[in-house]
């Protein structure tokens, strides 16, 4: 994308306000934070920094009423351009890669192999444009969920596709639990009882019990990455929201939930875990991704377009900057 571009234009002007404000802001916000304050005083650099992406949902289709389909390709490409240059140790999309056809994927996953860093993708409800093993295949995933390390953190990645009825067989037994686990919340009335919505299975939720006993035993903190919200309550949460919500809160090593999906942003604080909601890339001309910085008392998240700046004190709720 040529630098002057509009777009390239509307990010650079939104990081340079985010920087001319941070002097003020940031360090009023730093004051109500012992420890952060004294950290950022002494210049403390971050244990890591990595990139994040929500719904970059490419599809070569007329835009909707405020999804700009197409244009997902020239804000892909100024994201991954923008993350090449600053000092990450990896970079993840949150889900929905692209919004319809097997073949979009034909278009961006070239752009986002140029990522010079270590790359991982999340599963979201509209990747779901071939059959699972194939879909895994295609977006280069070791599985649709696993976890990796880096410099004393645990990244947990989840699928929130796990029972649905987009992502399985309808003659299988997770598609007539989706089924199921749906009815349930719409009869409860409960705003998440939605077809584009799923849940995290019994096997993958002992699973990442086990990998936050693993994690907390060698003293590690978590953050989790998934497509689906669980919180605060939305209609665009994973069916067992609850249930994810009372596990996370159950171990003190658990930092953050990160997921898309809802692209108007979210953010919830509950029990010591935040829960952040990125803005979607698809939707208005102005893009949407950030940088995180990972220090050992909180997360600092840079957002460009329409992504706002965050500080994530581990322990106490997040504010913007």
């Amino acid at each position: 994308m040529p630098i002057d571009s509009p777009l390239s234009r509307n990010v650079y002007e939104h990081s340079r306000r985010a920087f001319m404000g941070l002097g003020a802001g940031a360090a009023a916000a730093f004051a109500a934070m012992p420890s952060a304050a004294s950290a950022a005083s002494k210049g403390a650099e971050p244990l890591l920094r990595f990139g994040v992406i929500a719904d970059c949902q490419y599809a070569d289709k007329p835009d909707g009423p405020v999804r700009l389909y197409r244009r997902s390709i020239e804000k892909l490409q100024e994201a991954v351009a923008t993350l090449n240059e600053a000092d990450l140790r990896f970079a993840v999309h949150l889900g929905d890669f692209v919004d319809e056809f097997p073949e979009s994927f034909d278009a961006v996953m070239p752009i986002w192999e140029t990522l010079r860093m270590s790359k991982y993708q999340v599963l979201g409800n509209h990747d779901f444009q071939m059959p699972r093993e194939q879909l895994l295949s295609t977006m280069n995933m070791p599985a649709s969920y696993h976890h990796f390390r880096r410099d004393g953190w645990r990244f947990i990645v989840v699928d929130t596709n796990d029972i649905s009825t987009y992502g399985n067989p309808k003659d299988s037994a997770n598609y007539a639990l989706a089924e199921k686990m749906r009815a349930d919340l719409v009869a409860a009335g409960k705003p998440n009882g939605q077809t584009w919505n799923g849940g995290v299975g019994a096997e993958q939720l002992t699973w990442i019990e086990q990998t936050l006993e693993h994690a907390r035993d060698h003293g590690e903190k978590v953050v989790l990455t998934a497509h689906h919200p669980i919180f605060p309550v939305n209609q665009h949460n994973a069916y067992n929201d609850t249930e994810l919500v009372e596990l996370l809160n159950s171990y003190d090593n658990v930092v953050a939930w990160l997921n898309g999906h809802n692209h108007a942003g979210n953010y919830g604080f509950t029990g010591g875990t935040h829960f952040v909601n990125f803005k979607g890339m698809v939707d208005t001309p102005i893009t949407s991704y950030a940088t995180v910085q990972a220090y050992d008392d909180r997360l600092v998240i840079e957002g460009f377009g329409r992504e706002p700046n965050r500080i994530v004190p581990i322990g106490a709720p997040a504010y913007e900057f």
